[in-house]
């Protein structure tokens, strides 16, 4: 008879997350990922990109003094975790099965146990993440925690259309909108991202076709006749992004999210936005105490397989991770919601 826990070794289960392939997040690319010794950071903002002018001196004067623009906030790593129970049942299958084939499947719903719970930590880290950029801040309110993040974009970046103006009002003005926020920023913003809602409203807009084909042409706007029109005109080219995710709610019910919100358009360039931190955890630090374990395969999402209860008997899988999105973009960004 082999224990689950010999079966599921914390360095077997390390090799097996630093070698699996998960499918890529969009914000892994716009907030690359980053490991860090500290639960804590300083979120560094950069000020506006536009010079200072130096100014003109007599000869034998002292040079004027200058001052930072850039300002700094400690911020600190959310904890984020979930675990599943390996139940009775199924801990009697796994430590004495009836065939080789049988271990085999029972060890398998194990390790997929592990990629659930990892793609899991990874949604809520990108759920943060598409917050971050398109509203400028974080809010929690789940397992009893309520947390406000606020990254201060400025205020003048950011606009909320409503009425005629929305974009799905034929009389609104969605190509002057983005004019007037592209000369609301200091840079020149050469991305944008949407939802598939808010990219239909634009592209069937009467006056969006009229600009690309002239008035009454009755043609539709393909994503390519955009990205001409819009790269020709210096605006920023448009992508869309509307992959979901679940959460589920304490009685067991689960509800489908999108981790862009479907009223949201936010305008950036090439420049870095920030960074996507992860920092220790205590399960990461406890390990460091077994000589045998490994520590080096630890990678951004931990994941482990132990035993927890004895009434009932329980053996638990469990990823954790701490980590929080940096912004060091967001003076540079502009945050509109363009429909209600």
């Amino acid at each position: 008879m082999t224990a689950i826990t010999e079966l599921f070794t914390q360095n077997e289960v390390l090799n097996y997350v630093r070698n699996r392939e998960y499918k890529p997040l969009l914000g892994e690319t716009l907030f690359p990922e980053r490991k860090t010794p500290s639960l804590k950071f300083d979120q560094v903002r950069g000020g506006s990109r536009i010079p200072i002018a130096a100014s003109v001196h007599a000869f034998d004067t002292e040079a004027e003094i200058g001052s930072r623009q850039a300002s700094k906030e400690e911020l600190k790593l959310t904890l984020i975790k979930r675990k599943v129970q390996l139940k009775e049942e199924d801990i009697i299958a796994l430590e004495n099965p009836r065939t080789q084939a049988e271990q085999d499947y029972l060890i398998g719903q194990v390790y997929n146990d592990i990629d659930v719970l990892i793609a899991g930590v990874r949604a809520r880290i990108e759920a943060m993440r598409m917050e971050v950029l398109s509203t400028g801040k974080i809010t929690v309110a789940e397992n009893g925690l309520n947390l406000n993040v606020d990254y201060h974009v400025p205020t003048n970046h950011q606009e909320a259309l409503a009425g005629a103006r929305a974009w799905t009002d034929s009389s609104s003005d969605p190509l002057g909108d983005i004019e007037r926020w592209i000369d609301a920023l200091d840079t020149l913003p050469t991305r944008a991202l949407t939802s598939r809602k808010v990219y239909r409203a634009l592209t069937t807009h009467p006056k969006v076709i009229s600009a690309i084909f002239g008035r009454d042409s009755g043609r539709i706007v393909s994503q390519g006749d955009l990205d001409a029109f819009m790269e020709s005109h210096g605006y920023p080219v448009i992508r869309t992004y509307d992959e979901k995710y679940k959460v589920q709610q304490s009685n067991g019910a689960y509800t489908t999210k999108k981790y862009f919100a479907d009223n949201r358009f936010v305008m950036f360039n090439d420049d870095l936005l920030g960074e996507t931190l992860y920092g220790p955890t205590a399960e990461e630090t406890r390990l460091t105490r077994d000589p045998s374990v490994d520590t080096s395969m630890v990678g951004n999402v931990l994941a482990t397989v132990y035993d927890e209860t004895k009434d009932p008997v329980g053996t638990w899988t469990k990823a954790v991770a701490t980590a929080l999105p940096s912004f060091a973009a967001a003076d540079e960004v502009f945050q509109a919601q363009p429909i209600a």
